[in-house]
């Protein structure tokens, strides 16, 4: 009986921590897919500001990632998405200071503050393409690729049909556990409505 108590719990942990792998890969190769079409909005979801106002280097990368898509005409509006983090900045009005420095045009930058989460700027996404006109339009997400899947999902959620990702062209060695602190956070926009 022992024995046969230790095999289905050796098991079932084995099958576990294999959900658990394949979830984290599926989440990274989900972020590492780009989709070569143009969009009405690319989407940068808001990172850390440091405390004397400029953005961190993933925030960078973000914000870098969005230009390019811009430049190439891939598309129409940069909307950055953040809120004050605690470090004092209202990360949206720091992202869209950068953009008007690589020379975005300000009327093409959209300026969400209130994305406290990626589910609220996913909702203010849908809001603020309503306020400017934009019917059905398509969005694009731009963060890390660990955080991709989940962006798409809230956006898709959020009422978006056409929905894409482009991911920031910088990694460092806590994306592990950011890939790791995916699979409940992707698992619980999976489940819940938020």
């Amino acid at each position: 009986m022992r024995g046969s108590v230790k095999r289905v719990v050796i098991i079932g942990l084995g099958s576990g921590v294999g959900c658990i792998l394949l979830s984290i890969l599926l989440i990274a190769i989900g972020g590492l897919v780009e989709e070569d079409t143009p969009c009405d909005i690319a989407l940068v979801l808001g990172n850390q500001v440091h405390v004397d106002g400029t953005p961190s280097d993933r925030l960078v990368a973000r914000l870098e990632r969005a230009v390019s898509l811009y430049r190439d005409q891939q598309c129409q509006y940069i909307l950055v998405s953040g809120a004050v983090g605690k470090e004092g900045h209202d990360e949206a009005v720091v992202m869209a200071r950068y953009l008007v420095q690589q020379h975005v045009p300000a009327e093409r930058i959209l300026v969400d503050s209130e994305g406290w989460t990626t589910w609220h700027s996913a909702l203010n996404a849908q809001t603020i393409s309503d306020e400017i006109g934009l019917v059905d339009p398509s969005v694009r997400a731009v963060s890390q690729y660990f955080h991709l899947s989940r962006c798409r999902l809230a956006l898709k959620r959020a009422g978006f049909t056409t929905v894409s990702s482009s991911y920031a062209r910088y990694t460092e060695r806590r994306d592990l556990y950011a890939l790791i602190r995916e699979v409940p956070a992707f698992a619980k926009y999976f489940l819940f409505k938020h």
